[in-house]
């Protein structure tokens, strides 16, 4: 586990699988009342050892313990922090509290799969009480705010986070500097995509640092570039299918097998 400080208010912990992220965002420090007195935590790490150092980490850093937890979609591998900090509400866009309800336990199966496929233990995941939030809108952290921007396309759920006073834009399973955009099943989710990308450009374009779901956090410049590529990358998969060319840099092996799912779905 990889632990890096963004700003004086946020701390990116990178899992050592998939390079999934957990960012601690600290509520504007500084004077003032309430100032600097509430943090949440936003998606997980993946591995139990890592969940259980998180609330030892935020203490060390000086950051409060975490009374909300954000997830900016509702696959398994972001859902994971509750087993962190089992005291802080859990909170995600409408569109992902609806996708729980309405598959109560599929996320608890997929991750019980996964630990079972590499022979790892953890103690069950609790998702009983999930907040929806109004996506777009705000979410009040001590004396800020959270802006929260919906997305959609590589699942049919999901919220984009802008952390204004500190510029960074937490971008979900977006803008991955290691993997080609997933479209996800459905019909018309390549649109949705690309409207996402159109959505975030303006975020991206105010960023200091970008946080995909997956690979290293990147600044303004790479975050723009890969946008660019992404859209290219899009397009050019509606108009050629398997043809497509693939962006530099993201054409290993897994990512052909990637690319060969999204032409399934797209043609779907």
């Amino acid at each position: 586990m990889r632990v890096v400080s963004l700003h004086r208010d946020v701390i990116l912990v990178t899992s050592e699988l998939f390079q999934a992220h957990c960012t601690i965002v600290r509520g504007l420090a500084g004077e003032g009342e309430g100032a600097g007195e509430e943090a949440f935590a936003i998606d997980s790490p993946v591995l139990p050892e890592e969940l259980e150092l998180l609330p030892s980490l935020v203490e060390q850093a000086g950051f409060p313990a975490p009374r909300g937890l954000l997830a900016t979609h509702a696959d398994w591998d972001h859902l994971l922090a509750p087993l962190a900090f089992g005291d802080a509400t859990l909170g995600c866009a409408e569109s992902s509290a609806a996708r729980l309800q309405a598959s109560p336990g599929a996320v608890q199966r997929e991750l019980r799969s996964f630990d079972e496929a590499l022979h790892i233990e953890r103690r069950p995941l609790p998702l009983g009480a999930v907040q929806p939030l109004a996506v777009p809108g705000r979410c009040a952290i001590g004396a800020a705010e959270l802006e929260l921007h919906p997305t959609s396309g590589h699942t049919q759920d999901g919220m984009a986070i802008w952390i204004a006073w500190a510029r960074v834009l937490i971008a979900g399973d977006y803008l991955s500097p290691i993997e080609l955009p997933g479209v996800g099943e459905g019909e018309g989710m390549l649109d949705a995509y690309v409207a996402t990308l159109e959505l975030l450009q303006p975020l991206v374009a105010a960023a200091e640092h970008v946080v995909p779901g997956h690979g290293p956090a990147i600044d303004r410049a790479r975050a723009l570039e890969l946008l660019a590529e992404d859209r290219v990358y899009l397009e050019t998969l509606r108009a050629r299918g398997a043809d497509a060319e693939l962006p530099h840099g993201r054409r290993s092996k897994a990512q052909r097998e990637l690319h060969a799912q999204n032409v399934a779905r797209v043609r779907a």
